[in-house]
C-alpha cells in the first residue's frame, strides 16, 4: 500500500478521533445580547457571579445570602416562591439536618403531571465557593426560564422549580419535598442538574425504577443538539456509591428524573477553585443547550405516560445524534453479527484469503500488546504513585496533570502495538490480522449481553467493520479511505470511553483506557494492517508519549495554577489541645503547627472522623490549650426513679458551632430515641440501633445557630454517658488564633473537615442537674 494513502487515511483517522470529542458539545457561550427568547450564557453568569462569590455551605451567612438572592430573581420574573423548611433525619447515616427548600410553581393550563426543574443552592463545607457544583445547575434553570417565559409560551403541565437545600450534606433537601411537601405528588417528571468538576460535556443519565423506553423516546423528540448520553453511563452510575437528589424521587417517590451532570477538571470538585473563574463557560452552554428544548418539550407533554417496562439501549454519535433500540434487539444484532462473521470466514477461506496459520499469527500481536497494555496501566499508574507520592493527597484520585497522563499511556499503547504487528505480523495479511480481534469482540459482548447490558451498543461499530471485512476479502487492493470512512463509528464510540474512564473514576482506571486502545487498534486492523509504516508509527507514538509523560512531568509539583490540597484544624479535649491534619505529606504551612517531626494522631486521640474517602486524622501534635467553649448540657426530664429510664437532654452551643457530633457508650440500648423532635424508628426487635457496632450515634448540621434536643427512653440500666464533639469553620477567623494565610500554592483539602476548631466532652446524665433549657439561640 503507497505510503501517501497510508498518510492520509492517518490522518483522517486523527481528524475523526478530533471530531469524535469537538462534536460532543458547543464551542462557544452565547452573549449577553442574544435573542431574550434564547438561553444566554452571559446572561446566565451574571446570576453566577452572585451565587459563587463566596462559599455558601449550610449554617453559613453566604447561604442566606444565595437563597436571598435566587428567591429575588424568580420572584423578578413575576414567579411566587416559598421556602420549605423542617428536619431530616437520615438514620441510615445517622445525620440530623434543617434544610430550607426554595420552591417555585408556574401553574399550567393542563391537569396532568407537573414537570420539576432541580438543583441545589448549598456548597460543600470544604471551602469550595459551588459555581459548577452546583451554581451552574441553579443558574442554567434561572436562565433557561427566563428564555422560556419572553416566548410568552403557556405550558399545558405545571412547572415547578425545587433548588434544594444541603444536597452536600446527604440529599436531605431532596428528602424533605420527596416525603413531606404536597407538591411531591404532582410530580411527572424532573429535569436535574449537577457536576462533579467545573468543565468538560454534561452527560445525560436516566433514573428510573423501571425501564426507560418512554424515556428515551421522548428525549429523542426534543431533539437536543448536543445529546452525551449512553445507556453504559447509567449502567457504571448504578454501581457507585455516588447519587445525587434524582436518586432521592426515584427511591422515594417513584418518580424519573434525567440528570446532567459535567465531570471533568475533577481537580476543582468541592474545591476553592470551584470558583466562578474556573467554570468552563463552553460547559455551562452546554447545560443550557439541554434545559431550553427539554423544558420546551416537556411543559407540553404528557407526562403520565413515561413508565414502562420495556429498557432500551441508547447513546450518542455525531451527526446522526441520537441511536436507541430495545433490549430485545440485543442478542438478535448479536447473533446476526456472528451469522455474518462465520459466512465471512467462509468466504475467505474458499476464496484462499483466509489461513489458519494466517489468523493464529496474526492474532499473537494483538493478544501480546493487549495483555502488555494491560499491565502497563495497571503498575504504570502504581509506580507513578511511587514515584510521585503526593498524588496521594489528592483523593478523588485526578490529578490536575491527569490528561497528559491519559494521553502519555494511550501513546504508550499505540507505541507497543504498532511495534508488536511490525515485530509479529510483517508478512501477515490485513484479513488475518483482523480475525482473533473480531472473535475478542464478540466474546466481549456475549459478557455485555450476560452482565452489562446498557453496552450493548458496542455491537454497531462492530457491523461497520464486517462490511470492511468483506470489502478486503472481495478487493486485492482495498481503498484506504474507504476503510477508514468505515471506521468512523468505531472510532465515535470508543474514542470517548477512552478519555472517559479515567476522568471519571480516577486514575487509577488508566488500566481502561490502554485495554481500549488495544481493542479499537484491533478492530481497525482492516486498516492498519496494510499500513507499510507501522514501524515508523510505533516509534514517532513513543516520541509523543515522552513528551505528554515529560510534560506531566514538569507539571507534578504544587504550583498556583495546581494548588497543593493540605487540612489543619485545633483539638481540645479537657486541658488538652493538638493540632491535627488528614495529611500523609506535610508541607512548609502545616510543618508550622505539626512539626518537622509530627507523631501518629493515634497517639493522642482515639476518636477520628472519617471522610467520603475514609481517610482518618494522619498526624497530631501538642499545642496551647485556648480554652475555647464548649456546649452546655441540659436536662429537661429524669425518669430514672421509674422504671421507664427516660431522659430528656438538649445540648447548647456556648459559641457558634457548625456541626455536632454525638457519641454514646454502646452498652446503651434504647427503645425510642429522638433527635429535635424527629424519631429514629425501631427495628423489627422493638428496639433502636440494637446492633450498634461503634458509639457514634448522630450527627448533626447545624443551619439556625440552635441546640441538640435528645429524647430517649432506654431498654436496660446503664447510667448513659456521652461525649459530644463540636466542630466550627472559623479556625481562620477566630481570635484566638493567628494561622497563618495558606500561601498561593495550597488550598483547603475537599472531602474532609479543614480550617476547624473542634472540641471534645465528656459527660454523664446522673451528674447533671435537671433544669428547663433557655430556648434562645446561640449568637
Amino acid at each position: 500500500m503507497k505510503k501517501s494513502s497510508a498518510v492520509v487515511s492517518l490522518l483522517l483517522i486523527l481528524g475523526l478521533v478530533y471530531y469524535s470529542f469537538y462534536s460532543l458539545m458547543p464551542q462557544s457561550g452565547t452573549p449577553l445580547d442574544l435573542d431574550e427568547t434564547q438561553f444566554s450564557t452571559e446572561r446566565a453568569l451574571v446570576h453566577l457571579k452572585e451565587i459563587a462569590a463566596e462559599p455558601h455551605y449550610v449554617g453559613s451567612d453566604a447561604h442566606t445570602k444565595v437563597r436571598q438572592y435566587i428567591i429575588s430573581q424568580l420572584e423578578a420574573m413575576g414567579i411566587e416562591t416559598q421556602v420549605q423548611e423542617g428536619f431530616d433525619l437520615d438514620t441510615r447515616r445517622g445525620a440530623l439536618v434543617k434544610p430550607k427548600n426554595i420552591l417555585a410553581r408556574i401553574k399550567g393550563s393542563g391537569e396532568g403531571k407537573a414537570l420539576l426543574l432541580l438543583s441545589h443552592y448549598d456548597s460543600d463545607p470544604s471551602s469550595s465557593h459551588g459555581a459548577s457544583d452546583a451554581g451552574s445547575g441553579v443558574v442554567t434553570i434561572l436562565e433557561s426560564l427566563r428564555a422560556y417565559m419572553a416566548t410568552n409560551a403557556k405550558p399545558v403541565n405545571d412547572i415547578i422549580i425545587c433548588i434544594t437545600d444541603s444536597e452536600e450534606l446527604g440529599l436531605d433537601g431532596a428528602t424533605l419535598f420527596v416525603n413531606e411537601h404536597p407538591w411531591a405528588e404532582d410530580v411527572g417528571l424532573v429535569l436535574n442538574f449537577e457536576a462533579r468538576g467545573s468543565g468538560g460535556p454534561s452527560n445525560m443519565i436516566v433514573e428510573t425504577n423501571g425501564g426507560n423506553k418512554n424515556l428515551i423516546e421522548a428525549f429523542g423528540e426534543a431533539d437536543v443538539k448536543y445529546p452525551v448520553a449512553s445507556s453504559l453511563m447509567y449502567s457504571i452510575y448504578k454501581m457507585l456509591p455516588n447519587d445525587t437528589d434524582s436518586t432521592v424521587f426515584r427511591e422515594d417517590g417513584d418518580i424519573d428524573s434525567f440528570f446532567f451532570a459535567f465531570i471533568d477538571d475533577h481537580y476543582d470538585y468541592h474545591t476553592v477553585n470551584d470558583n466562578y473563574e474556573n467554570l468552563d463557560r463552553n460547559t455551562l452552554q452546554h447545560q443550557g443547550s439541554y434545559l431550553l428544548p427539554l423544558l420546551t418539550h416537556f411543559a407540553d407533554a404528557d407526562l403520565t405516560n413515561l413508565k414502562s417496562e420495556v429498557d432500551y439501549v441508547y447513546v450518542n454519535l455525531p451527526l446522526v445524534r441520537f441511536v436507541s433500540y430495545p433490549f430485545s434487539w440485543i442478542l438478535p444484532m448479536f447473533l446476526l453479527a456472528c451469522v455474518v462473521f462465520g459466512f465471512l470466514l467462509f468466504y475467505g477461506k474458499k476464496q484462499k484469503m483466509l489461513t489458519g496459520i494466517g489468523i493464529i499469527r496474526g492474532g499473537l500481536p494483538f493478544v501480546l500488546s493487549l495483555l502488555l497494555c494491560g499491565l502497563l496501566g495497571y503498575f504504570g499508574w502504581e509506580l507513578l504513585l511511587q514515584m510521585y507520592p503526593q498524588y496521594g493527597e489528592i483523593q478523588h484520585g485526578f490529578t490536575y496533570n491527569g490528561h497528559y497522563y491519559i494521553i502519555g499511556f494511550v501513546m504508550l499503547c499505540l507505541g507497543l502495538t504498532f511495534l508488536m504487528y511490525q515485530r509479529f505480523a510483517k508478512e501477515i495479511s490485513a484479513q488475518d490480522l483482523w480475525v482473533i480481534p473480531m472473535i475478542v469482540w464478540l466474546l466481549i459482548n456475549v459478557g455485555i449481553y450476560l452482565k452489562l447490558q446498557g453496552a450493548a451498543y458496542f455491537v454497531i461499530p462492530l457491523f461497520f467493520q464486517l462490511i470492511a471485512f468483506w470489502y478486503l476479502l472481495k478487493y486485492k487492493k482495498p481503498n484506504l479511505i474507504f476503510l477508514t470512512l468505515l471506521a468512523a463509528p468505531a472510532i465515535f464510540v470508543f474514542a470517548p470511553l477512552i478519555q472517559f474512564f479515567p476522568v471519571g473514576l480516577g486514575l487509577e482506571m488508566l488500566v481502561a483506557s490502554c485495554v481500549v486502545t488495544v481493542l479499537l487498534f484491533g478492530l481497525l486492523t482492516t486498516i492498519f494492517g496494510n499500513y507499510q509504516i507501522k514501524k515508523a508509527l510505533g516509534y514517532l507514538s513513543f516520541f509523543f508519549a515522552f513528551i505528554f509523560l515529560l510534560t506531566a512531568h514538569l507539571k507534578s509539583s504544587w504550583s498556583e495554577d495546581r494548588p497543593k490540597p493540605n487540612s489543619l484544624m485545633y483539638y481540645q479535649y479537657g486541658t488538652d489541645a493538638y493540632w491535627i491534619t488528614y495529611d500523609d505529606i506535610l508541607d512548609d504551612w502545616t510543618t508550622q503547627y505539626l512539626g518537622e517531626a509530627p507523631e501518629a494522631a493515634a497517639k493522642y486521640i482515639n476518636s477520628s472522623a472519617g471522610s467520603k474517602y475514609q481517610t482518618g486524622y494522619s498526624y497530631a501534635n501538642p499545642t496551647d490549650y485556648k480554652q475555647i467553649k464548649t456546649a452546655k448540657i441540659r436536662i429537661e426530664n429524669d425518669s430514672t426513679a421509674t422504671d421507664s429510664l427516660q431522659y430528656t437532654f438538649t445540648i447548647v452551643p456556648e459559641r457558634r458551632v457548625n456541626r455536632l457530633q454525638l457519641y454514646g457508650d454502646s452498652t446503651l440500648v434504647f427503645k425510642e430515641l429522638a433527635f429535635n423532635g424527629k424519631a429514629v424508628p425501631a427495628d423489627s426487635t422493638g428496639l433502636v440501633w440494637e446492633q450498634r457496632r461503634s458509639k457514634f450515634l448522630m450527627s448533626y448540621h447545624i443551619s439556625d445557630r440552635d441546640s441538640l434536643e435528645v429524647k430517649m427512653t432506654l431498654a436496660n440500666d446503664v447510667v448513659p454517658s456521652f461525649s459530644v464533639l463540636e466542630y466550627s469553620y472559623d479556625l481562620m477567623s477566630h481570635p484566638s488564633f493567628s494561622v497563618a494565610e495558606r500561601p498561593a500554592d495550597m488550598i483547603p483539602k475537599p472531602f474532609v473537615t479543614q480550617n476547624a476548631i473542634l472540641t471534645k466532652m465528656d459527660f454523664d446524665l446522673s451528674e447533671i442537674k435537671l433544669e428547663a433549657v433557655d430556648s434562645t439561640q446561640v449568637d
